[in-house]
């Protein structure tokens, strides 16, 4: 009987820690943007973001957003060790350069402090993973909602701030800043080999420095 028992708890144990999140610390995540209603939109803001793409890249406490639209490009260069991040934009043939500390970091993201979040229990999958949906309420009272998969977590959150306390990694969001319901981002391709580290590289010339 009392060996019953302890493949019982031994079992449920196991299941348990099957059941846990992984933490990855080196992944590269790419997101396609889909223009949901189109005539919402700016013609020219359309065709722009049609032909733009998303990718993460994240390596121990580092962690690179990239942005890229036929007409502009963005990196996000964010250190979870120090808190600080450093953003490079290139317009044209101008480049710009803008330094945040922790400080700074933190007053871009004050918009979603007190965040409320709420899962109503909505499910799909994406690239293989069961994703569960997520509602986020800002203290403005504006919502969107993600799908977010509990497989696996980034070993960095808070360079996309408003994802930071989601228990999982976001692999479907819809856009803000006015736009919910319009733009959607959906992760179609995870690698979970090396980053090189190269990627968290900041340019020393060649940028013209911004004040935040």
């Amino acid at each position: 009987m009392r060996l019953v028992i302890f493949l019982f708890l031994f079992l449920s144990i196991s299941s348990q820690t099957n059941a846990q999140t992984r933490v990855v610390a080196e992944v590269t995540l790419v997101y396609s943007i889909e223009v949901v209603n189109e005539k919402q939109l700016d013609v020219d803001a359309v065709a722009q973001l049609k032909q733009s793409s998303k990718t993460i890249y994240i390596k121990g406490n580092n962690s690179r957003v990239d942005l890229y639209s036929p007409a502009f490009s963005q990196s996000l260069i964010y250190s979870k060790g120090t808190g600080t991040a450093v953003i490079l934009r290139e317009m044209g043939g101008n480049k710009f350069l803008t330094k945040l500390d922790a400080k700074g970091w933190n007053k871009k993201n004050e918009k979603f402090f007190g965040m409320m979040i709420r899962y109503p229990g909505d499910t799909k999958t994406i690239l293989g993973y069961e994703c569960k949906k997520a509602i986020l309420q800002l203290q403005d009272g504006s919502t969107f909602s993600v799908f977010f998969t509990t497989a696996i977590s980034p070993s960095v959150k808070e360079f996309e701030f408003q994802f930071k306390d989601i228990p999982g990694f976001v692999l479907q969001y819809e856009a803000m800043d006015g736009y919910t319901d319009k733009i959607i981002y959906t992760a179609t391709k995870i690698n979970l080999n090396p980053v090189a580290a190269s990627k968290f590289d900041i340019p020393t010339s060649g940028y013209r420095l911004l004040e935040n």
